[in-house]
């Protein structure tokens, strides 16, 4: 079963730029991992500092992966404290 999550982060005023600027790495290092089907994080036209998310993992191991890297990176780091709402569903093949 592949591993879905949708959702948003909410960035504060203060912290976009900041966010802007590690984003571009935070994207390049999970296309890269093992398991990554589709990694997005698009800022909403609409909502000022909400940042949309979309990823889909092969399989549960590989999503839990990319979450302990994720945990241990400067993006964790970046986007500390910032509110998410994420909603993480598995999907069939």
């Amino acid at each position: 079963m592949k591993i879905q999550l949708n959702g948003y982060i909410l960035v504060p005023d203060d912290r976009l730029d900041a966010v802007r600027a590690g984003l571009i790495d935070h994207i390049r290092l999970t296309h890269q991992e093992p398991g990554c089907i589709s990694f997005e994080v698009t800022e909403n036209p609409d909502v000022p500092g909400r940042f949309d998310v979309a990823e889909v993992f092969t399989d549960q191991a590989s999503f839990d992966a990319h979450q302990a890297r994720t945990k241990a990176s400067v993006w964790a780091d970046i986007t500390a404290g910032i509110p998410r709402d994420y909603e993480i569903t598995e999907v069939s093949d």
